[in-house]
């Protein structure tokens, strides 16, 4: 498997060890990305193991402390189902983060397996269960989770894709969110990551829509009330299919991902410095492009671009466009040319906003419940759907 033979000094984008875990400590305990959800008391157990900035030192002190979640939610699995669910979870978020934000090195690819057992436990005790999804794709499988809300009639369904560094498990963590609102979340790992079946091209479309055809198949839902929603650089994906399968969904969100500018060599370079990312943030970005390096990875972008590619402008389902008017990683321009070129979309920026809009005032647990659920509701049509 390809990983960036980048080395461990530029591991932290500047930062020294002192002020990488200062960083970490700051955003655990504001409950921040990409350490929303980790308990303060393993961050700090895992930095008082670390005192170097070579990656498999970080990996395999997150890996430790998974362990010992992972050792609880087996001993109680059969005395305590509901405590061992919980356990289950923190193990997945703690082998997650030891892997984040891409699998490259041995121990980073070691871990990443438990991860996704971790994550698989849990969602066998959970209620409803977490469903494993094996679809046919090419010479392939296509890989993903689907929940449902316990209800009788066809449900809604938002497929939710994850980004750059994000897996489908972190989508699925947050399924509860839909259903409460009597919507399906189907969760899948964006083309060039995890246990996705294609690379980042053009062609990987063809996933999506496979998985379309096999969501049309599933009597328990609604082959004609589906969202897509992509999230972060997965947001590219989202507006991809707004355009190219318009006609099978009944919306797409586009949150903070890159559409044409991001792809630029003169926005692309400068911003992959962005602190607004904890660390590794150029291999992670070179993995998704399958290329070696940086000059490799600023040749490659701009064939990226959905402008360059002719698909702008097309028609499209409706879109909901988000953002942070101040997001070092993606431009804000990408939802500014999106919003000019489709005046119907809905649009919501924070002028304070960083990446995905998120700010002090505005957490991604706030924009989700005010901006991006009632869009959801209007255009899947919940209340109609309950009425």
């Amino acid at each position: 498997m390809w990983y960036l033979p980048i080395s461990d000094s530029e591991f932290a984008l500047g930062r020294t060890l002192a002020q990488l875990k200062a960083e970490l400590l700051r955003r655990t305990e504001y409950d921040l990305m990409p350490v929303a959800g980790v308990p303060l008391d393993d961050t700090r157990a895992v930095l008082a193991r670390v005192d170097t900035l070579a990656r498999d030192a970080w990996a395999q002190a997150w890996a430790a402390r998974a362990e010992i979640h992972l050792e609880r939610a087996d001993a109680m699995r059969e005395c305590d189902p509901a405590a061992a669910c919980e356990a289950y979870r923190l193990a997945w978020r703690l082998f997650h983060f030891a892997r984040w934000p891409v699998e490259n090195t041995p121990f980073k690819r070691h871990v990443y397996p438990r991860a996704l057992a971790a994550f698989r436990n849990h969602g066998r005790l959970l209620d409803p269960p977490l469903e494993m999804l094996r679809i046919p794709f090419r010479n392939e499988t296509i890989t993903a989770y689907l929940r449902m809300p316990r209800a009788a009639d066809p449900l809604p369904l938002v497929i939710g894709i994850s980004g750059l560094d994000s897996r489908k498990e972190d989508v699925m963590a947050l399924a509860g969110a839909y259903l409460r609102r009597g919507i399906a979340l189907i969760a899948v790992d964006m083309p060039g990551t995890g246990e996705a079946p294609a690379t980042l091209a053009p062609d990987a479309v063809e996933m999506f829509s496979a998985l379309l055809d096999w969501v049309a198949g599933r009597d328990e839902l609604d082959a004609g009330r589906v969202v897509v929603q992509g999230r972060s650089w997965s947001g590219y994906w989202g507006a991809r299919l707004a355009i190219v399968e318009r006609e099978r969904l009944r919306g797409a969100v586009m949150h903070g991902g890159p559409i044409h500018h991001y792809f630029q060599p003169q926005w692309l370079g400068p911003s992959l410095q962005s602190h607004e990312y904890l660390y590794d943030y150029l291999p992670a970005t070179a993995a998704l492009f399958g290329v070696d390096g940086l000059e490799a990875l600023l040749a490659a972008a701009p064939a990226h671009s959905l402008q360059a590619q002719g698909l702008l402008g097309q028609p499209a389902a409706p879109l909901l466009l988000i953002n942070g008017a101040r997001d070092s990683q993606i431009p804000i321009t990408d939802v500014e040319l999106l919003a000019g070129l489709y005046p119907q979309s809905t649009v919501w920026i924070n002028p304070q906003g960083g990446h995905m809009g998120r700010s002090a005032d505005w957490s991604g647990r706030r924009i989700f419940e005010e901006v991006t659920a009632p869009w959801l509701e209007r255009v899947l049509q919940l209340s109609a759907a309950c009425g």
